[in-house]
């Protein structure tokens, strides 16, 4: 096929088929099968075709698979719960067992993990575990390093007692000082870490569990196991809508902390921000990220005067507006314009920036000059 007939062959996929599609070609063996795979899903005379009741719902995941890759295929599953009403489809093991796992996936079955049934819930599992799996090897290890490596720098001193010298580094530093006649170096400069504590910094995730938040979720979950991990911080998990749950206890296994989020619902951000205050024991070694929209249900003026309480006691306070790679969230202009006149960072941030975020958090660093420098700063 030349690259003229290629080009038709594309547009026909497109466009249906409909009488006036203009390209006058005609689809061969396996474009025909692809034809109504995306027949079934786009053409508006058939929309519903694909009820959650058809038992051709499960062929219809099978034949996206084999037809398109997996980024396509992700996109397709998505339109078809919005377009074609296909929720229910979640609650069936024969249609999770078919279907693409990725982060927005989760999400739905976040929100249904009250109504699933029984027989579909180990099902359920095992998709939010095959998608929280690979996004832990994504992320686990640059997380690690990157706090690791910034506590690391924030705590060395050139002072240490004996038991706190860090020695590769003193031998490194102090190697000009080598004495040949006895094979040995002069360690002039020493370089160690602090002292040992059970956490040089504590962190606080407050997650908004209103129906929009649901793909920052998941990865605030991931991310909130891998930091509890680091036995130099404390992690712990807020999460909120009218209600707030602390679901630190479950940051030990990712799966379990999504499965206790209830996705949909009101917003109070008042409330987990009193919460937040009341577990913050040391306001100038704690960073609290708030992910969250802005959108109030709440109190907002108290809210408002919450988040300056808190920043004024030393915490190193972070809105997220979303964590995600959807882009800029639609959100509460007048509460981030607020929040940002008392100084606090609101902005968009993006999965594989997390880390960096966290490490230039936990030195210190400015980090709303460093949300522009990574070009984080949502434009007005």
């Amino acid at each position: 096929m030349d690259n003229h007939e290629e080009q038709l062959r594309r547009w026909r996929l497109i466009l249906g088929g409909q009488s006036n599609d203009g390209t006058g070609h005609t689809l061969q063996n396996r474009d025909i099968e692809m034809d109504k795979a995306l027949e079934a899903l786009y053409d508006s005379t058939r929309q519903g075709g694909l009820g959650p009741s058809s038992p051709n719902v499960a062929r219809w995941l099978g034949d996206i698979r084999s037809f398109f890759p997996s980024s396509v295929v992700q996109v397709m599953q998505k339109d078809a719960l919005k377009r074609l009403d296909l929720t229910r489809m979640l609650l069936e093991k024969e249609m999770l067992e078919n279907i693409e796992p990725d982060v927005h996936l989760v999400a739905s079955l976040m929100t249904l993990s009250h109504v699933i049934p029984d027989k579909t819930k180990d099902t359920a599992r095992q998709v939010v575990r095959k998608v929280v799996d690979e996004l832990m090897r994504k992320l686990a290890e640059r997380t690690r390093q990157a706090i690791t490596g910034s506590l690391n720098r924030s705590t060395r001193n050139r002072r240490p007692r004996h038991n706190e010298i860090n020695w590769p580094a003193t031998i490194q530093k102090n190697l000009k000082h080598y004495q040949p006649e006895y094979k040995t170096i002069i360690p002039e400069t020493k370089i160690g870490y602090g002292r040992k504590r059970t956490s040089l910094k504590d962190i606080v995730l407050c997650l908004d569990q209103s129906g929009s938040m649901g793909a920052s979720v998941v990865y605030s979950g991931i991310f909130g196991s891998v930091m509890a991990s680091i036995p130099a911080i404390r992690t712990k998990m807020v999460v909120f809508d009218t209600a707030v749950a602390d679901l630190t206890e479950e940051l030990s296994d990712p799966v379990d902390l999504l499965f206790g989020v209830q996705l949909g619902g009101g917003t109070d951000i008042h409330a987990a921000l009193t919460y937040c205050r009341q577990i913050i024991t040391r306001p100038a070694d704690t960073v609290l990220v708030l992910i969250t929209d802005l959108y109030e249900g709440g109190d907002n003026a108290g809210m408002r005067k919450r988040a300056a309480e808190l920043v004024a006691a030393g915490v190193q306070l972070i809105v997220l507006l979303a964590l995600n790679d959807d882009g800029a969230p639609g959100y509460d202009h007048g509460n981030a314009q607020f929040l940002s006149d008392l100084g606090i960072p609101v902005f968009a941030c993006t999965p594989d920036k997390f880390p960096d975020l966290m490490a230039a958090a936990l030195n210190k660093q400015d980090i709303g000059l460093w949300a522009a420098k990574e070009d984080l700063v949502l434009k007005k």
